[in-house]
Protein backbone atom coordinates (compact mmCIF):
# COMPACT_ATOMS: atom_id res chain seq x y z
CA UNK A 1 0.00 0.00 0.00
CA UNK A 2 2.81 2.37 0.87
CA UNK A 3 4.56 1.72 -2.48
CA UNK A 4 1.33 2.48 -4.34
CA UNK A 5 0.94 5.79 -2.52
CA UNK A 6 4.50 6.74 -3.29
CA UNK A 7 4.04 6.01 -6.97
CA UNK A 8 1.14 8.48 -7.08
CA UNK A 9 3.08 11.47 -5.81
CA UNK A 10 4.74 14.09 -8.00
CA UNK A 11 8.25 12.94 -8.84
CA UNK A 12 11.39 15.02 -8.88
CA UNK A 13 15.10 14.40 -9.34
CA UNK A 14 17.36 14.27 -6.33
CA UNK A 15 20.81 15.56 -7.18
CA UNK A 16 23.49 15.84 -4.52
CA UNK A 17 26.32 17.18 -6.67
CA UNK A 18 26.91 18.43 -10.22
CA UNK A 19 27.34 15.75 -12.86
CA UNK A 20 29.54 16.07 -15.91
CA UNK A 21 27.42 14.89 -18.83
CA UNK A 22 29.11 12.47 -21.17
CA UNK A 23 31.71 11.61 -18.50
CA UNK A 24 29.63 9.45 -16.20
CA UNK A 25 31.03 8.81 -12.73
CA UNK A 26 34.46 10.37 -13.37
CA UNK A 27 33.85 12.65 -10.42
CA UNK A 28 32.48 9.78 -8.35
CA UNK A 29 28.89 10.98 -8.68
CA UNK A 30 26.07 8.82 -10.05
CA UNK A 31 23.38 9.43 -12.61
CA UNK A 32 20.26 11.06 -11.10
CA UNK A 33 17.44 8.80 -9.96
CA UNK A 34 13.91 9.95 -10.78
CA UNK A 35 10.58 8.76 -9.42
CA UNK A 36 9.85 6.13 -6.79
CA UNK A 37 8.28 2.73 -6.21
CA UNK A 38 7.39 0.91 -9.42
CA UNK A 39 8.27 4.02 -11.42
CA UNK A 40 11.90 4.59 -10.53
CA UNK A 41 14.40 5.44 -13.27
CA UNK A 42 18.07 6.24 -13.74
CA UNK A 43 18.43 9.31 -16.00
CA UNK A 44 21.10 8.77 -18.68
CA UNK A 45 21.36 12.07 -20.53
CA UNK A 46 22.80 12.38 -24.05
CA UNK A 47 22.20 8.69 -24.70
CA UNK A 48 23.38 7.23 -28.01
CA UNK A 49 26.77 7.42 -29.75
CA UNK A 50 26.41 9.77 -32.69
CA UNK A 51 29.06 9.56 -35.42
CA UNK A 52 31.22 12.65 -35.87
CA UNK A 53 29.46 13.71 -39.09
CA UNK A 54 26.00 13.97 -37.47
CA UNK A 55 24.96 16.75 -35.13
CA UNK A 56 21.43 16.87 -33.78
CA UNK A 57 19.03 19.64 -34.55
CA UNK A 58 15.88 19.70 -32.44
CA UNK A 59 15.03 16.12 -31.43
CA UNK A 60 11.32 15.72 -32.03
CA UNK A 61 10.50 12.01 -32.02
CA UNK A 62 11.76 8.69 -30.69
CA UNK A 63 10.44 5.13 -31.17
CA UNK A 64 11.56 1.48 -30.76
CA UNK A 65 11.04 -1.20 -33.42
CA UNK A 66 10.49 -4.95 -32.99
CA UNK A 67 14.25 -5.56 -33.15
CA UNK A 68 14.83 -3.27 -30.18
CA UNK A 69 16.39 -0.55 -32.34
CA UNK A 70 15.82 3.08 -31.35
CA UNK A 71 14.80 5.59 -34.04
CA UNK A 72 15.36 9.31 -33.44
CA UNK A 73 13.88 11.98 -35.73
CA UNK A 74 15.62 15.38 -35.61
CA UNK A 75 15.72 18.55 -37.71
CA UNK A 76 19.53 18.46 -38.34
CA UNK A 77 21.88 21.05 -36.89
CA UNK A 78 23.29 23.73 -39.21
CA UNK A 79 26.78 22.56 -38.24
CA UNK A 80 26.07 18.89 -39.11
CA UNK A 81 28.12 17.46 -41.98
CA UNK A 82 25.39 14.91 -42.68
CA UNK A 83 21.86 16.04 -43.55
CA UNK A 84 20.25 12.77 -42.42
CA UNK A 85 17.27 13.42 -40.12
CA UNK A 86 16.62 9.82 -39.00
CA UNK A 87 19.24 8.21 -36.76
CA UNK A 88 19.03 4.54 -35.71
CA UNK A 89 20.78 2.97 -32.71
CA UNK A 90 20.88 -0.50 -31.23
CA UNK A 91 19.51 -1.05 -27.72
CA UNK A 92 22.89 -0.19 -26.18
CA UNK A 93 23.14 3.14 -27.98
CA UNK A 94 25.55 2.07 -30.72
CA UNK A 95 24.96 3.89 -34.00
CA UNK A 96 23.67 1.63 -36.80
CA UNK A 97 22.75 3.93 -39.69
CA UNK A 98 20.96 7.11 -40.73
CA UNK A 99 18.80 8.39 -43.59
CA UNK A 100 16.19 11.05 -44.37
CA UNK A 101 17.92 14.03 -45.93
CA UNK A 102 14.59 15.16 -47.38
CA UNK A 103 13.22 15.81 -43.88
CA UNK A 104 15.99 18.23 -42.88
CA UNK A 105 14.45 21.24 -41.17
CA UNK A 106 10.97 19.72 -41.05
CA UNK A 107 11.43 16.39 -39.23
CA UNK A 108 8.75 16.29 -36.57
CA UNK A 109 6.13 13.57 -35.99
CA UNK A 110 7.26 9.96 -35.70
CA UNK A 111 4.99 6.91 -35.40
CA UNK A 112 5.97 3.26 -35.83
CA UNK A 113 3.25 0.77 -36.75
CA UNK A 114 3.27 -3.00 -37.23
CA UNK A 115 1.13 -4.09 -40.16
CA UNK A 116 1.01 -7.84 -40.73
CA UNK A 117 4.57 -9.11 -40.61
CA UNK A 118 6.13 -5.75 -41.45
CA UNK A 119 6.71 -2.46 -39.65
CA UNK A 120 6.31 1.01 -41.10
CA UNK A 121 7.15 4.56 -40.10
CA UNK A 122 4.69 7.43 -40.41
CA UNK A 123 6.47 10.78 -40.48
CA UNK A 124 5.26 14.38 -40.31
CA UNK A 125 7.23 17.10 -42.05
CA UNK A 126 6.22 20.53 -40.76
CA UNK A 127 8.38 22.40 -43.28
CA UNK A 128 6.98 20.79 -46.43
CA UNK A 129 3.49 20.12 -45.01
CA UNK A 130 3.69 16.38 -45.65
CA UNK A 131 2.75 13.10 -44.03
CA UNK A 132 4.92 10.27 -45.36
CA UNK A 133 4.68 6.52 -44.83
CA UNK A 134 7.96 4.64 -45.27
CA UNK A 135 9.47 1.28 -44.49
CA UNK A 136 12.14 1.13 -41.77
CA UNK A 137 14.85 1.97 -44.30
CA UNK A 138 13.12 5.16 -45.44
CA UNK A 139 11.63 3.89 -48.71
CA UNK A 140 8.39 5.77 -49.34
CA UNK A 141 5.06 3.91 -49.53
CA UNK A 142 2.84 6.98 -49.94
CA UNK A 143 2.70 10.64 -48.96
CA UNK A 144 -0.11 13.09 -48.18
CA UNK A 145 0.13 16.79 -48.91
CA UNK A 146 -2.26 19.70 -48.33
CA UNK A 147 -5.78 18.50 -47.31
CA UNK A 148 -7.57 20.35 -50.11
CA UNK A 149 -10.58 18.00 -49.84
CA UNK A 150 -11.32 19.15 -46.29
CA UNK A 151 -13.85 21.95 -45.80
CA UNK A 152 -11.68 23.67 -43.21
CA UNK A 153 -8.98 24.25 -45.83
CA UNK A 154 -10.98 26.00 -48.51
CA UNK A 155 -9.53 29.34 -49.74
CA UNK A 156 -10.60 32.43 -47.82
CA UNK A 157 -12.18 35.55 -49.27
CA UNK A 158 -8.69 36.75 -50.14
CA UNK A 159 -8.00 33.57 -52.07
CA UNK A 160 -5.37 32.40 -49.61
CA UNK A 161 -5.35 28.85 -48.26
CA UNK A 162 -5.47 28.24 -44.49
CA UNK A 163 -2.13 27.26 -42.98
CA UNK A 164 -1.29 23.55 -42.83
CA UNK A 165 1.64 22.08 -40.88
CA UNK A 166 1.10 18.52 -39.55
CA UNK A 167 2.87 17.68 -36.30
CA UNK A 168 2.02 14.05 -35.45
CA UNK A 169 -0.40 11.22 -36.10
CA UNK A 170 -1.98 7.99 -34.91
CA UNK A 171 -3.20 4.85 -36.66
CA UNK A 172 -6.54 3.20 -35.82
CA UNK A 173 -7.23 -0.59 -35.83
CA UNK A 174 -8.71 -0.41 -39.35
CA UNK A 175 -5.65 1.44 -40.67
CA UNK A 176 -7.18 4.92 -40.68
CA UNK A 177 -4.58 7.64 -40.09
CA UNK A 178 -5.40 10.56 -37.78
CA UNK A 179 -3.18 13.59 -38.51
CA UNK A 180 -2.94 16.50 -36.09
CA UNK A 181 -2.46 19.85 -37.86
CA UNK A 182 -0.73 21.20 -34.78
CA UNK A 183 1.16 24.09 -36.34
CA UNK A 184 -1.49 24.93 -38.89
CA UNK A 185 -5.26 25.28 -38.54
CA UNK A 186 -5.78 22.93 -35.55
CA UNK A 187 -7.92 20.30 -37.26
CA UNK A 188 -7.43 16.55 -37.01
CA UNK A 189 -7.65 15.17 -40.55
CA UNK A 190 -8.46 11.50 -41.07
CA UNK A 191 -7.33 9.33 -44.00
CA UNK A 192 -7.79 5.67 -44.85
CA UNK A 193 -4.93 3.17 -44.91
CA UNK A 194 -4.06 4.20 -48.47
CA UNK A 195 -3.83 7.90 -47.64
CA UNK A 196 -7.24 8.89 -49.05
CA UNK A 197 -9.09 11.67 -47.18
CA UNK A 198 -12.14 10.67 -45.11
CA UNK A 199 -13.11 13.36 -42.59
CA UNK A 200 -11.91 16.04 -40.17
CA UNK A 201 -12.76 17.13 -36.64
CA UNK A 202 -11.99 20.21 -34.57
CA UNK A 203 -11.96 23.17 -35.33
CA UNK A 204 -9.76 25.66 -33.44
CA UNK A 205 -11.20 26.75 -30.11
CA UNK A 206 -11.28 25.97 -26.41
CA UNK A 207 -14.71 24.38 -25.96
CA UNK A 208 -15.24 20.62 -25.84
CA UNK A 209 -14.51 19.04 -29.20
CA UNK A 210 -12.43 22.07 -30.23
CA UNK A 211 -8.65 22.11 -30.41
CA UNK A 212 -5.76 24.53 -30.22
CA UNK A 213 -2.59 22.96 -31.62
CA UNK A 214 -3.42 19.23 -31.70
CA UNK A 215 0.31 18.62 -31.45
CA UNK A 216 0.31 14.90 -30.64
CA UNK A 217 -2.22 12.10 -30.91
CA UNK A 218 -2.65 8.46 -29.88
CA UNK A 219 -5.11 5.70 -30.69
CA UNK A 220 -5.98 4.19 -27.31
CA UNK A 221 -6.59 0.46 -27.77
CA UNK A 222 -5.98 -0.63 -24.17
CA UNK A 223 -9.62 -1.76 -23.88
CA UNK A 224 -9.41 -3.66 -27.16
CA UNK A 225 -9.79 -2.62 -30.79
CA UNK A 226 -13.59 -2.56 -30.58
CA UNK A 227 -13.43 0.13 -27.87
CA UNK A 228 -10.61 2.17 -29.40
CA UNK A 229 -10.62 5.93 -28.90
CA UNK A 230 -8.41 8.85 -29.94
CA UNK A 231 -6.54 10.93 -27.35
CA UNK A 232 -5.26 14.28 -28.59
CA UNK A 233 -2.46 16.28 -26.98
CA UNK A 234 -4.39 19.56 -27.20
CA UNK A 235 -1.27 21.56 -26.40
CA UNK A 236 -2.54 25.10 -26.92
CA UNK A 237 -5.36 24.39 -24.48
CA UNK A 238 -3.00 22.76 -21.94
CA UNK A 239 -4.96 19.51 -21.83
CA UNK A 240 -5.54 16.06 -23.24
CA UNK A 241 -8.86 15.42 -24.96
CA UNK A 242 -10.46 12.04 -25.77
CA UNK A 243 -12.59 11.47 -28.88
CA UNK A 244 -14.46 8.61 -30.51
CA UNK A 245 -12.96 7.31 -33.75
CA UNK A 246 -15.64 9.39 -35.46
CA UNK A 247 -14.33 12.59 -33.89
CA UNK A 248 -16.94 13.09 -31.15
CA UNK A 249 -15.74 14.54 -27.84
CA UNK A 250 -15.77 12.13 -24.88
CA UNK A 251 -13.82 13.79 -22.07
CA UNK A 252 -10.96 16.03 -20.99
CA UNK A 253 -7.97 14.55 -19.16
CA UNK A 254 -6.06 16.75 -16.71
CA UNK A 255 -2.45 16.52 -15.54
CA UNK A 256 -0.40 18.13 -18.31
CA UNK A 257 0.80 21.66 -19.05
CA UNK A 258 2.03 21.58 -22.67
CA UNK A 259 1.48 17.97 -23.83
CA UNK A 260 3.36 17.10 -27.02
CA UNK A 261 2.52 13.45 -27.66
CA UNK A 262 1.58 10.13 -26.00
CA UNK A 263 2.87 6.57 -25.95
CA UNK A 264 1.57 3.45 -24.20
CA UNK A 265 3.52 0.73 -22.41
CA UNK A 266 2.48 -2.49 -24.17
CA UNK A 267 2.31 -4.56 -20.96
CA UNK A 268 1.28 -2.25 -18.12
CA UNK A 269 -0.92 0.15 -20.05
CA UNK A 270 0.89 3.14 -18.55
CA UNK A 271 1.09 6.23 -20.75
CA UNK A 272 4.06 8.60 -21.03
CA UNK A 273 3.50 12.20 -22.14
CA UNK A 274 6.43 14.45 -23.03
CA UNK A 275 5.32 17.74 -21.49
CA UNK A 276 7.12 20.60 -23.24
CA UNK A 277 7.07 22.67 -20.04
CA UNK A 278 10.11 20.87 -18.63
CA UNK A 279 8.75 17.56 -17.37
CA UNK A 280 7.71 14.06 -18.40
CA UNK A 281 4.26 12.97 -17.21
CA UNK A 282 3.12 9.42 -16.45
CA UNK A 283 -0.46 8.12 -16.32
CA UNK A 284 -1.69 4.65 -15.38
CA UNK A 285 -3.90 2.42 -17.55
CA UNK A 286 -7.00 4.30 -16.38
CA UNK A 287 -5.39 7.66 -17.24
CA UNK A 288 -5.01 8.58 -13.60
CA UNK A 289 -1.98 10.74 -12.94
CA UNK A 290 1.02 8.85 -11.56
CA UNK A 291 3.37 11.82 -11.47
CA UNK A 292 5.95 13.97 -13.20
CA UNK A 293 9.57 13.02 -13.85
CA UNK A 294 12.46 15.50 -13.91
CA UNK A 295 10.07 18.39 -13.29
CA UNK A 296 11.73 21.77 -13.85
CA UNK A 297 8.59 23.62 -14.91
CA UNK A 298 9.24 26.47 -12.48
CA UNK A 299 12.50 27.30 -14.27
CA UNK A 300 13.09 29.58 -17.25
CA UNK A 301 13.20 26.56 -19.54
CA UNK A 302 12.51 28.51 -22.73
CA UNK A 303 15.75 30.37 -22.15
CA UNK A 304 17.65 27.27 -21.05
CA UNK A 305 16.80 25.31 -24.21
CA UNK A 306 19.16 27.42 -26.35
CA UNK A 307 22.03 27.39 -23.87
CA UNK A 308 25.07 25.05 -23.78
CA UNK A 309 24.83 21.74 -21.92
CA UNK A 310 26.60 23.23 -18.91
CA UNK A 311 23.42 25.20 -18.18
CA UNK A 312 21.29 22.04 -17.98
CA UNK A 313 20.56 20.60 -14.53
CA UNK A 314 21.24 16.84 -14.34
CA UNK A 315 18.05 14.94 -13.63
CA UNK A 316 15.87 17.78 -14.91
CA UNK A 317 14.20 18.05 -18.32
CA UNK A 318 14.22 21.20 -20.41
CA UNK A 319 11.78 20.70 -23.32
CA UNK A 320 10.54 17.09 -23.71
CA UNK A 321 8.98 16.75 -27.15
CA UNK A 322 8.85 13.01 -27.89
CA UNK A 323 8.89 9.96 -25.61
CA UNK A 324 8.33 6.22 -25.77
CA UNK A 325 8.56 3.08 -23.66
CA UNK A 326 10.78 0.27 -24.86
CA UNK A 327 10.07 -3.42 -24.35
CA UNK A 328 11.86 -3.46 -20.97
CA UNK A 329 9.88 -0.57 -19.55
CA UNK A 330 12.63 2.00 -20.01
CA UNK A 331 11.58 5.42 -21.28
CA UNK A 332 13.34 7.34 -24.05
CA UNK A 333 12.84 11.12 -24.17
CA UNK A 334 13.71 13.38 -27.13
CA UNK A 335 14.02 17.09 -26.39
CA UNK A 336 13.44 20.32 -28.32
CA UNK A 337 16.73 21.89 -27.31
CA UNK A 338 19.80 23.27 -29.09
CA UNK A 339 21.63 20.94 -29.69
CA UNK A 340 19.00 18.14 -29.47
CA UNK A 341 19.15 15.63 -26.64
CA UNK A 342 17.97 12.07 -26.04
CA UNK A 343 17.68 10.82 -22.47
CA UNK A 344 17.21 7.18 -21.50
CA UNK A 345 15.26 6.66 -18.29
CA UNK A 346 16.46 3.21 -17.30
CA UNK A 347 13.90 1.42 -15.14
CA UNK A 348 15.48 0.38 -11.81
Amino acid sequence: MQAKQLSRRVFSASVAAPIILGAANKSGSKNPILGSGDHTYEAIHDWGELPANIKYGNCHGVMEDAQGRIFVHHTVNAASESSDSMVIFDAKGKFIKSWGKEFKGGAHGLHLQKEGNAEYLYLCDTKRGLVVKTDLDGREVWSIGYPKEAKGYEPGADGKLPKYSPTNLAVAPNGDVYVGDGYGSSWVNVYNKDGKYKMSFGPKGKEKGELNSPHGIMCDMRQGAAKATIIVADRGNARLQRFTLGGEHIEFLAGTVLPCHLHTHAKTGDVVVPDLGARVTLFDKEMKLIGHLGDDSASKWRETRVKPREAFTPGKFVCPHGACFDRKGNVFVAEWVEVGRVTKLRKV
